[in-house]
């Protein structure tokens, strides 16, 4: 499974506890950018979005989270540490790898 994760300048061990979902990131982008941050459609087709929220503005959200939506993808909304991630996978009924 392929995500693009928005948000944070460093991903920290956000990639091995996705890594442990089975899930790989296509493509990271931090949204400081201020062509990330205009209303445009995802990149690539993604098969989940995941916002890191403590670096992102409302508008930016929305945008993403919209565009998301409009195309059946599932979205992950969470703080950008590699706990809060996991836990909300797992709140989302995602099962680690055995």
């Amino acid at each position: 499974m392929n995500a693009l994760l928005i948000g944070a300048d460093s991903l920290g061990n956000i990639p091995a506890v996705l890594q442990s979902y089975n899930i790989r990131i296509a493509r990271h982008i931090c949204g400081r950018n201020v062509a990330h941050q205009r209303k445009a459609p995802l990149p690539g087709k993604p098969d989940l979005l995941i916002l890191l929220t403590d670096f992102l503005g409302h508008n930016v959200m929305r945008n993403y989270r919209d565009s998301a939506n409009a195309q059946g993808i599932p979205v992950v909304a969470c703080r950008r540490s590699a706990t809060a991630v996991e836990l909300r996978l797992q709140h989302e009924g995602w099962r680690k790898l055995s």
